[in-house]
């Protein structure tokens, strides 16, 4: 795989971290330094930032790489090899689970169900002249 070295946030994980000048600093209008000041600003924020920035992924940038790599060689071990199978087994063991309760409702509360339904079934409400008279 080619790393593409001019476009280094294709999938745009870090839009929340661009940080340029004009986004930290400011001037309002009737607040204005003088230009000279304003321009040596914005030339040494930007050098700060790059040169810290880069002296900080030189030192660190390699090594925490690395970290994160194992990291994530980790995770999908894990997933790889301890959570789907357990999550089969549990799928399993719950069809089997699913089945017996199944046939402990088929065989008990079931019949007292379908008692329940004829019993019921065999009311009628007539609602005569009377007021209302239930006959059961």
């Amino acid at each position: 795989m080619d790393i593409d070295m001019h476009n280094r946030d294709p999938n745009d994980v870090n839009s929340n971290v661009r940080v340029s000048f004009d986004d930290v600093l400011a001037e309002p209008e009737g607040a204005h330094s003088i230009d000279c000041v304003w321009k040596l600003s914005y030339c040494c924020f930007n050098c700060g930032k790059n040169c810290a920035y880069r002296c900080m992924t030189f030192f660190f940038g390699i090594c925490i790489a690395f970290y994160w790599g194992c990291e994530f060689a980790a995770i999908a071990f894990e997933q790889i090899w301890i959570v789907t199978p357990m999550l089969r087994v549990f799928a399993i063991y719950c069809g089997s689970c699913q089945k017996f309760f199944s046939i402990i409702i088929n065989c008990c509360m079931a019949p007292v169900c379908q008692t329940c339904g004829l019993f019921f079934s065999q009311i009628t409400v007539n609602h005569g002249e009377g007021g209302g008279q239930r006959s059961f």
